[in-house]
C-alpha cells in the first residue's frame, strides 16, 4: 500500500522547490506532483504543495 507525503512550501522559489525535491527523494520518496495556490493580486504562487509517494515498509516485506 502506498504512503503519501505532502510538503507545504510557503516560500515558492526555484531554490525552495529544489531543496524539497532533493531532500525527500534522498529519503526514498518518489516525486508524485506539485500544486500551486495562487493569489488574485499576483502572478506568482503564494504556496506550493509538493507531493511524494513510497511503498509502506511493511508492504516491501510481503
Amino acid at each position: 500500500m502506498p504512503t503519501y507525503k505532502v510538503v507545504e512550501l510557503t516560500t515558492v522559489t526555484e531554490e525552495e522547490i529544489e531543496t524539497a525535491l532533493n531532500r525527500y527523494t534522498a529519503e526514498g520518496w518518489h516525486f508524485d506532483g506539485m500544486q500551486f495556490a495562487m493569489r488574485e493580486s499576483s502572478k506568482r504562487p503564494s504556496m506550493a504543495f509538493v507531493l511524494f509517494v513510497r511503498e509502506s515498509p511493511e508492504d516491501s516485506n510481503a
